[in-house]
């Protein structure tokens, strides 16, 4: 119900594919996971009340942004982008602003603790009581989320500090990759973005990321310098579907197949078979012989999805293309090594 009656926030989400380009000048790379996820931003007094659900349990009001509300992805995308290009900052500064949420964060735990000390006293204290005090006890870190200043994207002020970006790349929602052309380069950045990161009050998750590796795993991806490869486990989960009984099983198909379609040459040709199947098609008395065989090509295709190269900006292009009468196919290729080695596959039916 909140979902559906909530208003969109106009936030341009990155793509994928851009945040696997500019990758060729690396020789070490990190990818890092910020840690809790959404969880690090507060909810205000109004959205708590929004976002309440009941359960078996009783009521309960999130502290923390959830999982699942329509907007969460753009705010924490807003919140990282912000943090990586330095836009706009609290009023009077980072560290001003940091102190006092400290302050208020020492408040609330003295005020906690008083409360728990005054509670220890003969009798039972129900629970419209408890309730009753939590509501009229004044919450110094609440009060300072619910102020002016809570909302720095809208009260803030240009960042003076930071108009040069950490690294100039962007991240997707809590994943970011970025790398160094040696290894001095890349603990430098990685500095440069941990020292952000701690202004901004986000962390990072030691364990799920990875530190100056010439490999990392990004958006099931495999990078390295020598180019961009697929995730083979999730290449060999695709390559174990089995040929769909319906439309919407065909569909879901060719939807995984599209996550990897710059590894998938001559995909448009072959899933342009399968696209055009409709639901009385795969009843029993149907010839699908023709769309077996093209099931089973682009499954063989998935499991021999080669490396692709980095895009050079300064090599020369060759393109080749194929074309039928439902789509057009193209390679995009470089030379490294004296030979042509491709750098994506592309097509549309």
């Amino acid at each position: 119900m909140v979902n559906a009656i909530t208003v969109v926030l106009e936030y341009a989400m990155p793509l994928v594919d851009d945040l696997l380009t500019e990758l060729e000048s690396y020789l070490w790379f990190c990818s890092l996971d910020a840690a809790s996820g959404f969880w690090a931003v507060m909810m205000t007094s109004r959205a708590r009340r929004i976002s309440a659900f009941v359960c078996a349990l009783g009521h309960f009001e999130w502290l923390r942004m959830p999982f699942g509300l329509k907007n969460a992805p753009m705010i924490y995308q807003r919140l990282i982008d912000n943090a990586l290009w330095g836009f706009v900052q609290p009023k009077g500064g980072w560290a001003v602003f940091a102190e006092r949420m400290r302050s208020a964060e020492s408040a609330l735990t003295a005020q906690r603790s008083q409360n728990s000390a005054m509670t220890e006293r003969p009798g039972v204290v129900m629970k419209f009581e408890a309730d009753y005090s939590a509501l009229t006890t004044s919450d110094p870190v609440q009060a300072l989320v619910n102020g002016p200043d809570g909302d720095m994207f809208s009260s803030a002020e240009s960042d003076e500090s930071s108009h040069v970006p950490v690294f100039g790349r962007r991240s997707f929602v809590d994943d970011i990759c970025f790398g160094g052309a040696d290894f001095d380069d890349c603990l430098e950045t990685l500095d440069r973005l941990l020292t952000r990161f701690a202004e901004c009050r986000i962390n990072v998750s030691f364990t799920k990321s990875i530190f100056v590796q010439p490999k990392v795993d990004f958006l099931s991806h495999v990078v390295t310098p020598g180019g961009i490869a697929a995730d083979p486990k999730k290449l060999a989960a695709i390559a174990e579907i089995p040929f769909p009984r319906n439309k919407k099983g065909m569909q879901a198909f060719l939807g995984a197949l599209n996550y990897y379609s710059r590894f998938i040459q001559n995909l448009a040709v072959y899933g342009a078979v399968l696209n055009q199947l409709k639901e009385d098609d795969f009843g029993s008395s149907t010839d699908l012989s023709a769309a077996k065989a093209s099931f089973a090509e682009l499954k063989r295709k998935v499991v021999e999805a080669p490396i692709l190269r980095h895009f050079d900006s300064v090599k020369d292009v060759h393109v080749m293309l194929f074309a039928n009468e439902w789509a057009l196919s193209s390679t995009l290729m470089q030379l490294h090594d004296d030979k042509l080695h491709p750098v994506r596959f592309c097509g549309r039916v």
